[in-house]
């Protein structure tokens, strides 16, 4: 037995450096595209505004498919969903870095969403299918770590080398990176052990009462100064700070580094109260202080806009981990892949619109008037997100339990 723990744990691990591995290098070709804002202007003669639209085009493609994505990874397994959506995004991302017009660049990037949302839908369950409880808010922090890492590598590697190579060079970069990721699922992915009970189960599923429902729509709300902080902040530095885009990159790089180690504490934290709400509740209100701060610091070039700006970037994403996992745990096995398909899709609907509105926002009134609107939304949020969950855990998918004695009855479920 001691044996076949140790393997289960060595797997676990590997599972979660693939899945990490996955949603890293879909989230610098997805979300590292704002980085790329000079360059999409330089080449095609856009304004900042149709460069937001171009931003926005693989986050309608990623809304448009998730639910489908998570339906595959519910009923034929996370393994097969990552990497029928990895490599044809990998595809999709070489023709679009040799894209003549800016039309069908557009089209292009809606459909790499459209195949990387397999990513978003499916190497959430494989973590949690993996995970015990009491280690799951861990490794689901490691997991959204993805998400500002990927940043982050798109921040410090492609405003250079579309500076020095050319767009297609950095989208090309992009393209490498899935390609690498899928290959690396298909040698190296298994799909979790299914727990009983976690056959079929009819709509409605765990949609019975508002729980799932609050939890998607604080997300939701949780993504748009997120998505403010992250689409503008190189354009706040270049242009209102005077920076240079190549230091510029660097220091966003090394902010969004920091922002995985938070997500990584606010997993953690989560795992020792035994809570996944109680955190999130907390980091949202700390979220609108923060950027409430950073609009304040944009009305005049002091530090503070400044700092502001790199606390924001860790701040934003902070919660990302625990509201997956907490619509993880309610969704339970039978429809985990769905509700986190359409936790995902909320967040995407809600943000869609995002790069292009606040940059023309910004082109009309300034940065200020944009952060201060994006700070309201994680205080509407706060209110939003559900208190603890009442009534038997979904079969399969347990939640956190604080106190000693719960680490080993996770290992003994576990196993």
């Amino acid at each position: 037995m001691t044996g076949d723990r140790a393997d289960r744990t060595r797997r676990r691990w590997l599972m979660l450096a693939v899945g990490t591995g996955g949603q890293t290098a879909m989230t610098t070709a997805l979300y590292g595209l704002p980085y790329l804002v000079p360059a999409f202007r330089q080449r095609f003669g856009v304004s900042l505004a149709g460069a937001g639209i171009l931003v926005s085009g693989p986050i309608l493609g990623v809304m448009v498919t998730m639910i489908a994505w998570g339906v595959v990874a519910d009923r034929r397994g996370e393994r097969a969903a990552l990497a029928a959506g990895l490599l044809p995004a990998a595809a999709l991302l070489a023709a679009a870095a040799a894209a003549p017009q800016v039309h069908l660049l557009a089209v292009l990037l809606v459909l790499v969403g459209a195949f990387g949302a397999a990513v978003n839908a499916s190497s959430g369950r494989l973590v949690i299918g993996w995970f015990p409880p009491h280690r799951r808010g861990v490794a689901m922090g490691v997991r959204q770590a993805a998400q500002p890492l990927g940043v982050g590598l798109a921040a410090a590697v492609l405003p250079p080398l579309a500076r020095h190579a050319g767009l297609p060079a950095a989208l090309g970069f992009c393209a490498a990176l899935c390609a690498l990721a899928g290959l690396a699922v298909l040698l190296l992915a298994a799909d979790p052990p299914r727990p009983a009970g976690a056959g079929p189960v009819p709509w409605p599923g765990p949609y019975r009462g508002g729980r799932l429902w609050r939890l998607h729509g604080a997300a939701a709300l949780l993504a748009v100064p997120q998505f403010v902080v992250t689409g503008f902040a190189l354009v706040f530095l270049v242009g209102a700070r005077g920076w240079s885009v190549a230091g510029a990159g660097t220091v966003l790089a090394a902010a969004n580094l920091a922002g995985a180690a938070v997500r990584l504490l606010a997993g953690w934290w989560s795992d020792t109260v035994g809570s996944r709400v109680r955190p999130m509740r907390l980091l949202a209100l700390l979220t609108a202080a923060d950027v409430l701060l950073l609009a304040a610091g944009a009305l005049w070039p002091s530090p503070l806009g400044t700092a502001a700006l790199l606390l924001a970037s860790g701040l934003t994403v902070s919660t990302n981990g625990l509201h997956n996992t907490a619509v993880a745990e309610s969704a339970g096995p039978a429809w985990a892949g769905r509700a986190l398909g359409a936790h995902g899709v909320g967040q995407h609907a809600a943000v869609v619109l995002v790069p292009p509105l606040a940059g023309a926002l910004i082109t009309a009134q300034g940065f200020a008037p944009a952060f201060a609107l994006a700070a309201a939304f994680p205080l509407v949020a706060a209110a939003v997100i559900p208190g603890e969950p009442g009534g038997p855990p979904a079969a399969g998918y347990p939640g956190p339990a604080a106190g000693p004695g719960a680490a080993a009855a996770g290992e003994a479920s576990a196993s």
